[in-house]
């Protein structure tokens, strides 16, 4: 068994991942999977143990008592043989020295590095500078202390009307708030998102009260003597509630790849198999730019599945040298109880509607030269196995009237038995 990894000698290979969220805990149980025999190394900056985001705007505000977060329960990091080093950030990092420095004091020594180093809420300082009753949501931590603070007949201002926006608005209003969403785009979700989609999602917003006020720039913030926060817009606008949360995007954590001299632009730059301009150091997860095949671009996901499968995928790949494979983009999102999924494009020549004129439960694909190039279901999700693998495979719409009748069978459409 080799010395600690702090002494700089080893003669067992060690492993570090710099994050101990989705991708790197992801790619810390791949390592081990694939037959890596080494240490591995989990750097976290949080104190809780690996959790999964898409809870946070969700269960963990409603029903907290039933929210589940953690990936994986304490045992299973000690028989997986896989060291936490919780609570103690990665602040520095020398690629070819193969040495990384933690905010405790201690350094590691490792063979391989992984950076899966996420990102942060993007700050709003016009926001920010009113102190308390302005939140984010991008940790365990933030839901817990934006949890307390939300109960009936509040006035919630949601700034930014992206999917963040749209589930803390849902959730609110589930918590009985009354909620008013603030977006300076002409559109909600405009990243990422078919505009067919958002036309339901804010029909069903709608049905439950909310109010959307599009366009608005917001110029200033203040508090008044009875506590209301009123946010004015450029136009003249006003908006006053009891408390803000903001979505607004996200900024990367790059400072380690960049004051490393990895080669960044959009997010850190890997190849096939995850490796970054360094051959010792690999990215995985929103921070990882990436050459994605489906759309014969450079592309950078915010995704659970991408975390999870990236993460899987440059973990692997560190330990056999395989490259990695791509799936088809997906994501979804949960909303009064009704379930929204995402995969492919987000734009296409038109939408082809699979279910029923009235109610929601319905599948849509996009269309682009008769290519079958996005989908989306709505409380439809066992369709989007073969919608994905339509996708992957470029097929081609045909008999369009088989193609919209929700009784046939979507499998086999997608193989070519229908």
């Amino acid at each position: 068994m080799s010395e600690d990894a702090m002494t700089g000698r080893h003669d067992t290979p060690v492993h570090v991942v710099v994050g101990a969220g989705q991708a790197g805990t992801a790619a810390a149980v791949a390592m081990r999977e694939a037959g890596f025999q080494g240490r591995i190394i989990l750097v976290g900056a949080e104190p809780h143990l690996p959790y999964e985001r898409p809870p946070l705007s969700k269960e963990v505000l409603v029903k907290p008592e039933t929210a589940h977060t953690t990936i994986h329960p304490e045992d299973f990091y000690r028989e997986k043989g896989i060291e936490c080093r919780l609570h103690d950030a990665a602040v520095h990092f020398d690629a070819d020295e193969k040495r990384l420095e933690l905010a405790s004091g201690q350094t590691l020594h490792f063979d391989k590095l992984l950076l899966a180093t996420g990102a942060r809420a993007r700050a709003y300082p016009l926001l920010d500078g009113l102190g308390s009753g302005v939140y984010t949501l991008r940790t365990l931590d933030d839901a817990e202390a934006l949890r307390g603070h939300i109960w009936p007949g509040r006035h919630v201002l949601v700034v930014g009307g992206g999917i963040i926006g749209l589930e803390v608005a849902a959730s609110a209003v589930t918590m009985g708030a009354r909620v008013t969403v603030i977006e300076r785009g002409a559109r909600l979700m405009a990243r990422g998102t078919p505009a067919p989609m958002v036309k339901v999602l804010r029909s069903l917003h709608e049905e439950h009260r909310v109010a959307f006020e599009l366009g608005a720039e917001l110029v200033s913030a203040a508090r008044g003597a009875s506590g209301k926060i009123t946010l004015k817009a450029a136009d003249g606008r006003a908006f006053t509630g009891d408390l803000v949360v903001y979505g607004i995007g996200v900024e990367l954590n790059m400072d380690l790849a960049i004051s490393a001299g990895l080669k960044v632009e959009d997010g850190i730059l890997i190849d096939e198999y995850g490796r970054t301009s360094h051959p010792a150091i690999f990215a995985a997860g929103d921070v990882a730019r990436q050459f994605h095949p489906f759309s014969s671009l450079w592309r950078r996901f915010e995704t659970w599945a991408n975390a999870q499968n990236q993460g899987t995928g440059v973990g692997r790949a560190m330990v056999t040298g395989e490259a990695c494979s791509f799936d088809v983009p997906w994501y979804w999102t949960d909303q009064y109880g009704h379930n929204f999924q995402v995969a492919g494009a987000h734009e296409a020549d038109e939408w082809l509607r699979r279910g029923t004129a009235d109610g929601l439960k319905c599948t849509l694909l996009g269309l682009r030269d008769d290519v079958v190039v996005g989908a989306v279901t709505i409380d439809n999700g066992r369709e989007m196995r073969p919608l994905r693998a339509m996708i992957a495979n470029g097929f081609r719409a045909g008999n369009r009237d088989i193609l919209a009748d929700p009784k046939a069978d979507l499998r086999k459409i997608a193989d070519g038995r229908l």
